[in-house]
This record gives C-alpha cells, structure tokens and sequence, in this order.
C-alpha cells in the first residue's frame, strides 16, 4: 500500500522539524523536498518588488519534483533502496504489495501547483503569526542570505497570496497551529497517520 503526505506550511514554520521525525517513526518511509528543486540563482527573476523571486512557485522546478514524486509512485521499493532508506523486513510469506510505503513531501508551495495537488492522500499546512514567522526566519542563515527588507517586502506578501490561492485550489487541508510545541504537533499528525492507515486496510 502506497501513502502520500504533504507537508506544507509557511518558511519557518516548523514543516521540516516535523518531517524529520515523522521519518524516523514511519514504516518505509521515504521524503522529497521542495527546496531541493530551487533553480540556480541566475534563474530567478528579480520582481517589481526589487527582490529575486525566491518564494514564488516559478523559482522552483515543479516538473522535476512531480516526476520525482512519480518515480516513487511507480517503484517505492527502488525509490527507497536508491535514497539509502532501510525498508522493514517482508515477514515470510507476506504480499509485497500488502507493505506499507510513505511518502512525505515537505515545501513551502506544495498545494498551489495542481499536478502535485492530485497525487496527495493527506494534506497538512504548519501556520504560525507574522511575528513569531518573522522572528524565526530573522535566526536563520540562508546559502543566498535575505537581504534587508525581503521578509516584509517580499517573503511576507507572496505567503499571504499563495495560502489565499492554496485555500482556493486545495479544500483537504488540516491546519495545524506551529505555535504548539514540536511534541505536540507531532503527536497530533503521528496519531492521524496512524488512523488514516488503520482505516486504509
């Protein structure tokens, strides 16, 4: 049985963090990330807003994840084995096919681009309030450093329009508050997943 989650939210909202352990606890599980498909830098225009286009959905290369993602769709077991992800053992005389395998795809754009949107059988989007986002990124360090004014200028607005399109685009969304604590918040998905699966039997 094959399993796919999305793991969207805003920059710094905790997406990563979470799929890191939803990773290490999931049967087979393996994970693609959307910020592993950033074009180079010489790519990515510069808007009317005076910044590169860092956080808009032509930035990334999306046809290149989904066929990514397809990859796993088509063999998960070679996906897994070529990601150097250990698989659980076949008990004997067990279906193949009766394995469970996970996909967790993590990003920040992951439910505003519709070929991608299709292939999901659970949706969740990490949200936190524009200061504690702002506080957060403010701690990071980038490849491409933010340079003064991004977060509001540019960073900021395009989270804004795209959530707007997303809700428009998306309607299977479980929010989830990134102001909760990482336990909580992985404890609350953990025990859905496992719910969903149980039920998907």
């Amino acid at each position: 049985m094959k399993f796919i989650i999305g793991i969207g939210g805003v920059t710094n909202g905790g997406k990563t963090t979470l799929t890191k352990r939803l990773e290490k606890i999931l049967p087979n599980c393996c994970v693609v990330h959307q910020d592993d498909f950033f074009k180079p830098q010489d790519q990515i225009e510069v808007g009317e807003d005076g910044f590169r286009q860092w956080d808009v959905i032509t930035a990334l290369d999306m046809e290149a994840m989904v066929n990514t993602v397809k990859g796993w769709i088509e063999n998960p077991v070679k996906f897994a084995r070529s990601h150097g992800v250990t698989l659980s053992p076949l008990v004997d005389g067990s279906d193949p096919e009766q394995q469970i395998h996970i996909l967790l795809v993590e990003g920040f754009l992951l439910y505003n681009y519709q070929p991608l949107i299709e292939i999901f059988d659970k949706c969740y989007y990490v949200t936190i309030p524009y200061e504690e986002c702002k506080r957060r990124r403010s701690t990071r360090t980038y490849t491409v450093p933010d340079p003064p004014g991004l977060f509001d200028g540019h960073v900021w607005p395009m989270y804004l329009k795209h959530r707007k399109e997303m809700e428009h685009n998306c309607r299977i969304i479980q929010y989830l508050n990134g102001m909760k604590s990482k336990e909580d918040i992985y404890n609350q998905v953990y025990e859905d997943i496992q719910n969903t699966l149980l039920n998907s039997l």
